[in-house]
């Protein structure tokens, strides 16, 4: 994007600098920390050599090994002295400032007016403004190598969207200090909540028990899949993936198919939860949720990759406690934040900036979630309304249809072509049949509905239970949708439309008049215009 497309998008969306921008006499422009780039071109190294180690066995063939690894070096070195310059170049082309705009005739304005500026590029010049009363977000990130040098990485952000990504600038890289101080100033608010406490230092902090959740987590298998996977492409990198294989079928050669397979699934099973072990470690040693002084709440986390995320309570429009299956049989839940503007975007697609609380017993994730609504009792603990039989009925049929599908075109491929199928479709049913009935009545059992003083809450899922407490003055709008299956059953699904979150939050199969008294009840005014002539066409109906 060029300077002038920038401008544009920047004027768009509220974020152009302007002529008081360029004005700003407040404070001086300031530079990235000059260690930036040897920070980076040690990454880059470190990608090069990764990199360079296939390249060269590939490019051996017929020739010699150590004339490829000379062109290898060659353009690896070639590579790192461009990058060099490269990064040499943006330092000295990025600058930023925090400054207060001032009026035409010079005098400064009113507290919060100022604006956060970002200036880089060469060929492509960048220039980017934000206004201060519109940041909602400073988090901070350093992964081991950033930490060694006591660098940062901070995004600040506005928590809007535009173009399906976050108004937001990035500082990368400045001294952890920098960081610090670049948070506590955008961030600086007044109390959210007057007479509410407004620093509260100790709202969880890491309990070493709760890494007893991360094998049951469903990270675990994905992790196992992905170990055996890498194993099978690092040896066709080398041209020893046949080999492997007949290592793993000497091992084997003793025992039928079946049980090799069980086998191999419970090593690769181990494999993934030694891994959500360290990866849990990794993600969440040093926990610690605190609300600071103006009504900030600031979860700080991870071992070699240091995260900081701030969330505003004023952006604060519920909470989502998430119950994965087998962190469910264990009676445990995580705490999710349901605010705006946390979306991940393009360069950040693995940071869930949304979490506020690792998978812990149900009675700790309500107690966090109770402190973080400031309430005295947690909404996600508020009994619920049951949902009518025809909800059970219906998950029944379609837990039993996905089952006889596949078994009906197992029977009908067996037929066909070879008895086996037959005993396999057999088998399906007789196997899949009650799992698949159990998870359909578990999934009615989980739905519910309710209101719990100012919140919202529905509940619903077995395989990822989710109950959310939202904000009632927060619902912007409700959908109200019925299948023709659930026209004949009576029953209606309710969307509560929000600004924040996901945006939109279901109450799956509720009664029809249930649904809708609820609906009209739980926000007033929003539905009650288009019920006012339901009572009327009823009794029309019994006239007749």
């Amino acid at each position: 994007m060029n300077e002038a497309t920038e401008k544009a998008a920047d004027e768009a969306t509220g974020t152009a600098p302007g002529p008081a921008a360029d004005g700003n006499q407040d404070s001086d422009w300031l530079r990235l920390d000059p260690r930036t780039v040897l920070v980076r071109v040690v990454l880059f190294g470190g990608v090069l050599a990764g990199a360079a180690l296939p390249v060269t066995f590939a490019l051996a063939g017929p020739r010699p090994l150590w004339q490829a690894a000379a062109w290898v070096a060659a353009a690896v070195a070639l590579a790192l002295l461009a990058d060099i310059v490269a990064e040499t170049v943006r330092l000295r082309r990025t600058r930023y400032r925090i400054g207060t705009e001032r009026s035409e005739t010079g005098a400064p304005q009113a507290e919060g007016r100022g604006r956060v500026e970002l200036h880089t590029g060469l060929l492509v010049v960048q220039r980017r403004s934000l206004a201060r009363e519109r940041i909602r977000s400073a988090d901070l990130t350093a992964n081991p190598l950033q930490r060694l040098f006591g660098l940062v990485k901070v995004r600040i952000g506005t928590g809007e969207h535009t173009g399906g990504s976050d108004s937001t600038l990035e500082l990368d890289l400045v001294t952890r200090a920098e960081g610090e101080r670049l948070r506590h100033e955008l961030l600086a608010r007044p109390a959210a909540t007057p007479g509410a406490p407004d620093h509260d230092p100790s709202l969880a902090t890491l309990d070493p028990r709760w890494i007893r959740y991360a094998p049951v987590s469903f990270l675990a298998p994905a992790l196992g899949g992905a170990a055996a996977g890498a194993v099978m492409q690092v040896s066709e990198w080398f041209g020893a993936q046949g080999k492997v294989i007949d290592w793993i079928g000497d091992r084997f050669q003793d025992v039928s198919i079946p049980w090799m397979i069980l086998v191999l699934v419970l090593l690769a099973t181990v494999a993934g939860a030694v891994g959500a072990l360290g990866l849990w470690v990794e993600m969440w040693w040093n926990y610690r949720l605190e609300r600071e002084p103006g009504g900030t709440l600031r979860v700080s986390r991870g071992l070699f990759t240091a995260r900081s995320v701030s969330i505003e309570e004023r952006r604060l429009r519920g909470i989502e406690l998430v119950e994965p299956l087998g962190v469910r049989v264990f009676g445990a839940a995580r705490v999710d934040a349901v605010a705006t503007g946390l979306v991940k975007d393009d360069d950040d697609k693995h940071a869930d900036l949304k979490n506020l609380l690792p998978a812990a017993e149900r009675a700790v994730a309500d107690r966090v979630a109770a402190q973080v609504l400031r309430e005295p009792e947690p909404p996600t603990g508020a009994p619920l309304v049951a949902h009518p039989r025809a909800a059970r009925t219906r998950r029944v049929r379609w837990a039993l249809g996905s089952v006889l599908a596949p078994v009906a075109v197992l029977v009908l491929l067996g037929l066909l072509l070879t008895p086996v199928l037959l005993y396999v479709a057999a088998g399906c049913a007789v196997v899949l049949g009650p799992v698949a009935v159990l998870f359909a009545l578990d999934a009615y059992r989980a739905l519910g509905h309710g209101v719990s003083g100012a919140y919202l809450v529905t509940r619903s899922g077995t395989v990822r239970r989710a109950t959310v407490a939202l904000q009632r003055s927060g619902v912007i709008g409700w959908t109200v949708k019925q299948s023709y299956f659930q026209r004949r059953a009576g029953l209606l699904t309710l969307t509560a439309t929000t600004a924040a979150g996901a945006g939109a939050y279901d109450i799956l199969d509720a009664g029809r008049s249930q649904g809708l008294a609820f609906a009209a009840g739980a926000v007033p005014d929003l539905l009650a215009p288009f019920l006012e002539s339901v009572p009327t066409q009823e009794a029309r109906s019994t006239e007749r």
